[in-house]
């Protein structure tokens, strides 16, 4: 079934949130100098890039 025009804008603006807290955690690991949490941070960034690959999946299907 396809997705409706909000639909649409919502699952864009998952896709954009993703991508930044994505970029902020990397940024956050390259400053952090502690190697436990600059593993957290890049696993967690690992995590939303993979979500944001996951909903833009459902963009195409469309």
């Amino acid at each position: 079934m396809p997705l409706n025009e909000l639909e649409l804008q919502n699952l864009r603006h998952l896709i954009g949130g993703h991508e930044t807290v994505s970029k902020k955690l990397d940024a956050y690991a390259a400053n952090c100098d502690d190697p436990q949490i600059v593993q957290m941070l890049q696993n967690d960034a690992q995590a939303a890039r993979s979500s944001k690959q996951q909903l833009m999946s459902f963009l195409n299907q469309q």
